[in-house]
C-alpha cells in the first residue's frame, strides 16, 4: 500500500522539542521532494519544511528552529522542531508522490 504515515505528536511546553516522523510504504521516499506543513485550528495549510535532492528549505517562521532530514534506510523523514511556542501548535502533515499523510498532532502548552 502505498502511503505516508506521521507520527511523533505530542503535548509540548514553550521551548521544547518534538520529532516528528514520516513513514513511506509502497514508494522510494529518497526519490521524491518532501513537504512537511502545518495546520492550525481555522487556519490553512501552511508549508514548513522541505527536503529534496538539492537541500532544505524553510519559511522564516522556523527557519533556525526546524530541521528536517531522512533516513534512506527507514525509508522515512523526520522532522525535528526545537525552541517551540504556541503558534507552533497544529496538525503536521507530511506530503510526498502526491500524498498526504493523515496528520499527527502538536501542542504547545504550559
Amino acid at each position: 500500500q502505498v502511503q505516508l504515515v506521521e507520527s511523533g505528536g505530542g503535548l509540548v511546553q514553550p521551548g521544547g522539542s518534538l520529532r516528528l516522523s514520516c513513514a513511506a510504504s509502497g514508494f522510494t521516499v529518497s526519490q521524491y521532494a518532501v513537504n512537511w506543513h502545518r495546520q492550525a485550528p481555522g487556519k490553512g495549510r501552511d508549508w514548513v519544511a522541505s527536503i529534496t535532492g538539492d537541500g532544505t528549505n524553510y519559511p522564516d517562521s522556523v527557519r533556525g528552529r526546524f530541521t528536517i532530514s531522512r533516513d534512506n534506510s527507514k525509508n522515512t523523514v523526520y522532522l525535528q522542531m526545537n525552541d517551540l511556542t504556541p503558534e507552533d501548535t497544529a496538525v503536521y502533515y507530511c506530503r510526498a508522490n502526491a500524498l498526504w499523510g493523515q496528520g499527527t498532532q502538536v501542542t504547545v502548552s504550559s
